[in-house]
Protein backbone atom coordinates (compact mmCIF):
# COMPACT_ATOMS: atom_id res chain seq x y z
CA UNK A 1 0.00 0.00 0.00
CA UNK A 2 1.62 3.59 -1.27
CA UNK A 3 2.08 6.28 1.42
CA UNK A 4 -1.86 7.90 0.05
CA UNK A 5 -3.54 4.89 0.79
CA UNK A 6 -3.94 3.70 -3.05
CA UNK A 7 -2.49 0.04 -3.69
CA UNK A 8 0.58 0.48 -6.32
CA UNK A 9 -0.32 -1.14 -9.68
CA UNK A 10 0.52 -4.72 -10.20
CA UNK A 11 1.90 -6.25 -13.64
CA UNK A 12 0.03 -9.43 -14.74
CA UNK A 13 1.16 -10.96 -18.19
CA UNK A 14 -1.01 -13.67 -20.43
CA UNK A 15 0.64 -17.02 -19.62
CA UNK A 16 1.03 -17.92 -23.15
CA UNK A 17 3.41 -15.18 -24.18
CA UNK A 18 5.91 -16.93 -21.60
CA UNK A 19 5.29 -21.08 -22.60
CA UNK A 20 1.74 -22.89 -23.60
CA UNK A 21 2.37 -25.35 -20.85
CA UNK A 22 0.81 -22.71 -17.64
CA UNK A 23 3.43 -24.52 -15.17
CA UNK A 24 6.44 -23.31 -17.31
CA UNK A 25 4.72 -19.75 -17.72
CA UNK A 26 4.00 -19.69 -13.80
CA UNK A 27 7.47 -21.05 -13.51
CA UNK A 28 8.95 -18.31 -15.14
CA UNK A 29 6.58 -15.53 -13.85
CA UNK A 30 7.19 -16.27 -10.39
CA UNK A 31 10.45 -15.64 -10.84
CA UNK A 32 9.65 -12.33 -11.72
CA UNK A 33 7.11 -11.43 -9.23
CA UNK A 34 4.04 -11.73 -11.21
CA UNK A 35 1.01 -13.80 -9.40
CA UNK A 36 -1.62 -12.55 -12.26
CA UNK A 37 -2.29 -14.51 -15.65
CA UNK A 38 -4.91 -14.20 -18.28
CA UNK A 39 -5.08 -17.22 -19.55
CA UNK A 40 -5.39 -17.29 -23.45
CA UNK A 41 -3.92 -20.89 -25.07
CA UNK A 42 -2.67 -23.78 -23.36
CA UNK A 43 -0.86 -26.31 -25.44
CA UNK A 44 -4.03 -28.52 -26.14
CA UNK A 45 -5.75 -25.43 -27.59
CA UNK A 46 -7.53 -21.65 -26.86
CA UNK A 47 -9.93 -21.54 -24.05
CA UNK A 48 -12.70 -23.02 -22.93
CA UNK A 49 -11.36 -25.80 -26.13
CA UNK A 50 -8.69 -27.54 -24.39
CA UNK A 51 -7.89 -30.96 -22.73
CA UNK A 52 -9.47 -30.95 -19.32
CA UNK A 53 -6.79 -32.64 -17.65
CA UNK A 54 -4.81 -30.00 -19.04
CA UNK A 55 -7.46 -26.98 -17.58
CA UNK A 56 -7.92 -28.47 -14.28
CA UNK A 57 -3.55 -28.88 -14.04
CA UNK A 58 -3.40 -24.81 -14.87
CA UNK A 59 -6.53 -24.04 -12.50
CA UNK A 60 -4.28 -26.42 -9.77
CA UNK A 61 -1.51 -24.88 -9.94
CA UNK A 62 -2.45 -21.54 -10.05
CA UNK A 63 -4.14 -22.48 -6.32
CA UNK A 64 -0.71 -24.11 -5.18
CA UNK A 65 0.73 -21.07 -5.84
CA UNK A 66 -1.26 -18.31 -4.74
CA UNK A 67 -1.77 -16.91 -8.47
CA UNK A 68 -4.59 -14.96 -9.61
CA UNK A 69 -6.86 -15.55 -12.75
CA UNK A 70 -7.14 -12.28 -13.71
CA UNK A 71 -9.20 -13.14 -17.40
CA UNK A 72 -10.11 -15.86 -19.93
CA UNK A 73 -9.00 -14.81 -23.47
CA UNK A 74 -11.65 -17.54 -25.74
CA UNK A 75 -11.20 -15.13 -28.43
CA UNK A 76 -14.60 -15.02 -29.69
CA UNK A 77 -16.59 -12.49 -32.41
CA UNK A 78 -13.87 -12.10 -33.89
CA UNK A 79 -15.56 -12.96 -37.33
CA UNK A 80 -17.43 -10.65 -39.52
CA UNK A 81 -20.96 -10.66 -39.75
CA UNK A 82 -20.79 -13.09 -43.14
CA UNK A 83 -20.17 -15.70 -40.58
CA UNK A 84 -23.08 -14.83 -38.92
CA UNK A 85 -24.04 -18.39 -37.69
CA UNK A 86 -20.18 -18.58 -36.38
CA UNK A 87 -21.02 -15.53 -34.32
CA UNK A 88 -24.33 -17.31 -32.98
CA UNK A 89 -22.53 -20.57 -31.88
CA UNK A 90 -20.08 -18.85 -30.05
CA UNK A 91 -22.50 -16.98 -27.95
CA UNK A 92 -24.57 -20.28 -27.71
CA UNK A 93 -21.57 -22.80 -27.03
CA UNK A 94 -18.07 -21.06 -26.35
CA UNK A 95 -19.35 -18.34 -24.05
CA UNK A 96 -21.45 -20.21 -21.89
CA UNK A 97 -18.44 -23.11 -21.39
CA UNK A 98 -15.52 -20.21 -20.68
CA UNK A 99 -18.09 -18.35 -18.18
CA UNK A 100 -17.98 -22.04 -16.30
CA UNK A 101 -14.20 -21.80 -17.10
CA UNK A 102 -14.29 -18.52 -15.28
CA UNK A 103 -16.03 -20.03 -12.22
CA UNK A 104 -13.45 -22.94 -12.08
CA UNK A 105 -10.41 -20.60 -11.78
CA UNK A 106 -12.15 -17.58 -10.16
CA UNK A 107 -11.55 -15.15 -12.86
CA UNK A 108 -14.18 -12.82 -12.87
CA UNK A 109 -13.91 -11.60 -16.68
CA UNK A 110 -13.74 -12.65 -20.34
CA UNK A 111 -12.20 -10.60 -23.16
CA UNK A 112 -13.93 -10.82 -26.56
CA UNK A 113 -13.78 -8.83 -29.54
CA UNK A 114 -16.22 -6.51 -31.44
CA UNK A 115 -16.98 -8.21 -34.39
CA UNK A 116 -14.46 -8.16 -38.15
CA UNK A 117 -15.75 -4.99 -40.15
CA UNK A 118 -16.67 -5.54 -43.51
CA UNK A 119 -16.81 -2.92 -46.64
CA UNK A 120 -20.02 -1.09 -46.56
CA UNK A 121 -21.27 -2.35 -43.57
CA UNK A 122 -24.55 -0.07 -42.72
CA UNK A 123 -26.17 1.26 -39.75
CA UNK A 124 -28.77 -2.01 -39.43
CA UNK A 125 -24.98 -4.32 -39.44
CA UNK A 126 -23.80 -2.16 -36.57
CA UNK A 127 -27.19 -2.40 -35.16
CA UNK A 128 -26.54 -6.44 -35.15
CA UNK A 129 -23.05 -5.97 -33.61
CA UNK A 130 -24.53 -4.27 -30.66
CA UNK A 131 -26.73 -7.11 -30.49
CA UNK A 132 -24.18 -9.53 -30.28
CA UNK A 133 -22.37 -7.78 -27.53
CA UNK A 134 -25.62 -7.08 -25.24
CA UNK A 135 -26.25 -10.51 -25.84
CA UNK A 136 -22.44 -11.71 -24.48
CA UNK A 137 -22.88 -8.76 -21.79
CA UNK A 138 -26.16 -10.37 -20.93
CA UNK A 139 -25.44 -13.94 -20.33
CA UNK A 140 -22.26 -13.06 -18.46
CA UNK A 141 -23.87 -10.57 -16.36
CA UNK A 142 -26.19 -13.55 -15.22
CA UNK A 143 -23.41 -15.68 -14.37
CA UNK A 144 -21.32 -12.98 -12.23
CA UNK A 145 -18.85 -11.97 -14.38
CA UNK A 146 -18.15 -9.43 -17.05
CA UNK A 147 -17.19 -8.96 -20.75
CA UNK A 148 -14.35 -6.51 -22.15
CA UNK A 149 -13.83 -5.63 -25.29
CA UNK A 150 -11.02 -5.85 -26.89
CA UNK A 151 -10.07 -3.27 -29.39
CA UNK A 152 -8.56 -4.51 -32.44
CA UNK A 153 -7.60 -2.86 -35.84
CA UNK A 154 -10.25 -3.57 -39.14
CA UNK A 155 -13.27 -3.95 -36.56
CA UNK A 156 -16.14 -2.76 -35.06
CA UNK A 157 -14.43 -1.81 -31.89
CA UNK A 158 -11.03 -0.73 -33.25
CA UNK A 159 -10.28 2.86 -31.55
CA UNK A 160 -10.85 3.92 -27.85
CA UNK A 161 -13.62 5.87 -29.76
CA UNK A 162 -15.60 3.27 -31.22
CA UNK A 163 -15.41 0.98 -28.74
CA UNK A 164 -16.89 3.02 -25.94
CA UNK A 165 -19.30 4.13 -28.67
CA UNK A 166 -20.56 0.23 -28.61
CA UNK A 167 -20.02 -0.13 -24.83
CA UNK A 168 -22.45 2.75 -24.10
CA UNK A 169 -24.79 1.68 -26.88
CA UNK A 170 -25.34 -2.13 -25.46
CA UNK A 171 -25.63 -0.08 -21.81
CA UNK A 172 -24.88 -2.86 -19.49
CA UNK A 173 -22.95 -2.78 -16.50
CA UNK A 174 -21.49 -6.45 -16.99
CA UNK A 175 -20.06 -4.72 -20.24
CA UNK A 176 -16.29 -3.06 -20.38
CA UNK A 177 -13.34 -2.60 -22.41
CA UNK A 178 -10.25 -4.78 -22.54
CA UNK A 179 -8.00 -1.68 -23.68
CA UNK A 180 -5.04 -2.32 -25.92
CA UNK A 181 -3.19 1.03 -27.17
CA UNK A 182 -1.13 -0.92 -29.51
CA UNK A 183 -4.42 -2.43 -31.56
CA UNK A 184 -5.46 1.30 -31.53
CA UNK A 185 -1.91 2.26 -33.49
CA UNK A 186 -2.40 2.56 -37.33
CA UNK A 187 -6.26 3.85 -37.09
CA UNK A 188 -7.40 7.56 -37.36
CA UNK A 189 -6.97 7.74 -33.36
CA UNK A 190 -3.44 8.76 -31.16
CA UNK A 191 -3.78 5.69 -29.05
CA UNK A 192 -2.79 7.46 -25.85
CA UNK A 193 -3.80 10.47 -24.92
CA UNK A 194 -6.92 10.48 -27.05
CA UNK A 195 -7.77 6.44 -27.40
CA UNK A 196 -7.67 6.03 -23.76
CA UNK A 197 -9.19 9.48 -23.06
CA UNK A 198 -12.23 8.17 -24.70
CA UNK A 199 -12.80 4.70 -23.30
CA UNK A 200 -11.44 5.64 -19.65
CA UNK A 201 -14.45 5.36 -17.64
CA UNK A 202 -14.77 2.14 -19.07
CA UNK A 203 -11.55 0.16 -19.06
CA UNK A 204 -11.60 -2.83 -16.93
CA UNK A 205 -8.54 -4.22 -18.38
CA UNK A 206 -5.14 -3.29 -20.04
CA UNK A 207 -2.85 -4.78 -22.56
CA UNK A 208 0.70 -3.98 -22.79
CA UNK A 209 2.58 -4.35 -26.01
CA UNK A 210 4.54 -2.53 -28.33
CA UNK A 211 4.99 -2.01 -32.25
CA UNK A 212 7.39 -0.49 -34.49
CA UNK A 213 5.51 -1.22 -37.61
CA UNK A 214 1.14 -1.56 -37.42
CA UNK A 215 -0.70 -2.55 -35.09
CA UNK A 216 0.76 -6.02 -35.10
CA UNK A 217 2.84 -6.32 -38.08
CA UNK A 218 6.03 -5.59 -36.05
CA UNK A 219 5.62 -6.13 -32.72
CA UNK A 220 8.85 -5.28 -30.19
CA UNK A 221 9.72 -4.78 -26.65
CA UNK A 222 7.68 -1.97 -24.89
CA UNK A 223 9.35 0.96 -24.88
CA UNK A 224 11.12 0.10 -28.26
CA UNK A 225 8.11 0.79 -30.50
CA UNK A 226 5.18 3.60 -30.99
CA UNK A 227 3.36 3.34 -28.14
CA UNK A 228 3.65 6.17 -25.30
CA UNK A 229 3.87 3.56 -22.95
CA UNK A 230 5.81 6.10 -20.35
CA UNK A 231 2.76 8.53 -20.67
CA UNK A 232 0.04 5.48 -20.44
CA UNK A 233 1.34 4.02 -17.54
CA UNK A 234 1.57 7.66 -16.02
CA UNK A 235 -1.88 8.38 -16.73
CA UNK A 236 -3.08 4.57 -15.09
CA UNK A 237 -1.39 5.19 -12.03
CA UNK A 238 -2.76 8.37 -11.25
CA UNK A 239 -6.17 7.24 -12.34
CA UNK A 240 -6.23 4.52 -10.54
CA UNK A 241 -9.16 2.70 -12.79
CA UNK A 242 -7.45 -0.83 -12.84
CA UNK A 243 -5.64 -2.91 -10.68
CA UNK A 244 -2.65 -4.64 -12.93
CA UNK A 245 -1.55 -4.38 -16.48
CA UNK A 246 -1.18 -7.64 -18.47
CA UNK A 247 1.90 -8.05 -20.68
CA UNK A 248 1.26 -9.25 -24.47
CA UNK A 249 4.38 -9.69 -25.36
CA UNK A 250 3.71 -10.87 -28.96
CA UNK A 251 8.15 -10.58 -30.20
CA UNK A 252 9.61 -13.86 -29.87
CA UNK A 253 11.60 -15.58 -27.89
CA UNK A 254 8.93 -15.31 -26.04
CA UNK A 255 10.88 -15.48 -22.20
CA UNK A 256 13.48 -13.39 -22.87
CA UNK A 257 11.14 -10.47 -24.15
CA UNK A 258 8.69 -11.01 -21.66
CA UNK A 259 11.40 -10.74 -18.65
CA UNK A 260 12.44 -7.22 -20.51
CA UNK A 261 8.92 -6.22 -20.74
CA UNK A 262 8.76 -6.48 -16.86
CA UNK A 263 11.85 -5.00 -16.33
CA UNK A 264 10.64 -2.27 -18.68
CA UNK A 265 7.65 -1.35 -17.19
CA UNK A 266 8.64 -1.86 -13.46
CA UNK A 267 10.88 1.34 -14.47
CA UNK A 268 7.92 2.95 -15.90
CA UNK A 269 5.79 2.29 -12.91
CA UNK A 270 8.46 3.54 -10.39
CA UNK A 271 8.69 6.69 -12.44
CA UNK A 272 5.03 7.08 -12.21
CA UNK A 273 4.99 6.02 -9.11
CA UNK A 274 7.54 8.85 -8.36
CA UNK A 275 5.95 11.72 -10.58
CA UNK A 276 2.28 11.27 -9.23
CA UNK A 277 3.77 10.92 -5.53
CA UNK A 278 2.13 8.18 -4.58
Amino acid sequence: MSASGMKPLELGIVSDEIAADFRTAAGHGIAWGITRYEIRCLASGRVPDVHMAEWEDAVAAAREHGLTITALSPGILKHSLDRYADLERELRETLPRTIDCAWQCGAGLIIVFGVQRRKGDTAADHARVVELLRRAADAAGSAGVKIAIENEPGFHCDTGAATRAIIDEVGSPALGANWDPCNAYGTDEIPYPDGYAALKPVILNVHAKDTARGSLIQCVPIGEGAIDWEGQIRALVADAIVPHVTIETHCLPLVEQSAKNVRTLRALLGKAVLAAGV
